[in-house]
């Protein structure tokens, strides 16, 4: 599963102290949806460490550790992460603190645990989207392409990673920024939200893009989740106005149609949603309007409902999550109200329970976290503080 995380600037009256803030993480590349031995040991150590950890009855690893891996090229936030169908993880795009776009792109090699520059986009920009589709190209679409201020563009691009080149397709039928996209399982991506409640489909056959329903509700700062039913979850973000939302809905591809569902136990906006292998969503975090948010609660499909489950162990916006292999739930890094925060914890699914697990080098937020072919996770990038943008990356393993 790729975590893909959008984006998006804080200005006065958005909340934040330092100029930057997350959207939703959660199925995007999803975002949301997703060894090393450069860096991050062989796929026989990371087995070795997993018996030694699993002392537990049901084989779930409690422990873990991050280790530096080689730099990026560029420091940069406000990017995006796909891991390929080679295994080499796609940074695409961002900006440094200047909100002045980036076009380059660059490839992390999990054997070398090395980054090489890639092809350049066709425009540069930063909170913009990233899916990986069928044909194992990358669709990204829209984001900002301005400076200082917000200029959402509708233009998107593909990557090709035979060619290590980007290439214009269809242009999205509304410029956004700060929205989702999910890879459907017709092949289609379904792009939402980000600006007012508009949503619309890529065909990655015909290289265009087409209005579909829209949302019940105008919302950014959300997140959208595959369900095993095939249909997308939108759960909280922002009304536009500064409010955290309760609401959630489903979009249903077989009608093209937005519908309400249950509404979340606590109103959020820049958290996670993670599909666990039960086939319920945990959302964990985010930003309330009372503050950074420790809770996290479980959506059932099946009931259409969200219900609390354990709460994490350090409140924390804009931090990643990443379901590992043995289906425990990686949280790392984040602001809280100590600034950037350096811990990291895992979600127990059995137990419904945060447990602390080792902390990153670096204490960062707004970074991008990629689970790798061998059960390692890539975190690579984001913020230390002031809008300082890191171009340096680690593994947990």
């Amino acid at each position: 599963m790729l975590l893909s995380c959008l984006l998006v600037p804080t200005f006065a009256g958005c909340g934040g102290d330092d100029g930057w803030r997350a959207s939703a993480c959660g199925s995007c590349s999803v975002a949301s949806l997703c060894g090393c031995s450069g860096g991050g040991g062989s796929g026989a150590d990371a087995a070795a460490d997993q018996s030694v950890d699993s002392a537990r009855p049901d084989g779930l690893a409690l422990q873990g550790s991050f280790a530096p891996t080689g730099s990026m090229t560029v420091a940069r936030v406000y990017h995006t992460a796909t891991l390929l169908g080679d295994g080499m993880v796609l940074i695409v795009g961002g900006a440094a603190h200047d909100f002045v776009p980036f076009a380059s792109a660059e490839l992390y090699d999990p054997a070398a645990g090395t980054f090489a520059t890639t092809g350049s986009m066709t425009v540069a920009r930063w909170d913009h989207t990233a899916t990986l589709l069928a044909s194992g190209m990358v669709l990204i679409a829209g984001g900002e392409s301005g400076s200082p201020h917000w200029a959402p563009v509708a233009a998107a691009e593909l990557y090709d990673p035979s060619a290590g080149t980007f290439t214009a397709t269809g242009s999205m039928t509304v410029a956004r920024g700060s929205h989702t996209a999910t890879l459907l399982p017709n092949g289609t991506v379904l792009i939402a939200d980000g600006e007012g409640a508009s949503a619309e489909l890529y065909d990655p056959g015909a290289g265009t893009f087409a209005a579909t329903g829209s949302m019940t509700v105008a919302r950014y700062l959300d997140t959208a989740t595959l369900l095993p039913n095939g249909k997308v979850l939108i759960a909280g973000g922002d009304d536009g106005i500064g409010d955290a939302l309760v609401s959630a809905e489903l979009y249903d591809p077989a009608v093209g149609t937005f519908t309400a569902t249950g509404k979340l136990t606590v109103a959020r906006e820049s958290h996670t949603a993670t599909l666990l292998h039960s086939g319920e969503v945990l959302v964990a975090g985010g930003l309330g309007d009372g503050g950074y948010l420790a809770s996290a609660e479980l959506y059932d499909p099946n009931a259409g409902t969200f219900t609390t489950t354990g709460s994490m162990t350090v409140a924390r916006g804009l931090h990643t999550a990443t379901l590992l292999p043995n289906g425990m739930v990686l949280i790392a890094g984040g602001e809280g109200v100590t600034n950037e925060i350096t811990s990291a914890e895992l979600y127990d699914p059995n137990a419904g329970t945060f447990t602390a697990t080792g902390s990153m080098t670096v204490a960062r937020y707004l970074q991008t976290a990629t689970l790798l072919p061998d059960g390692d996770v890539l975190v690579a990038g984001g913020s230390h503080g002031l809008g300082n943008a890191l171009a340096s990356a680690e593994l947990y393993e």
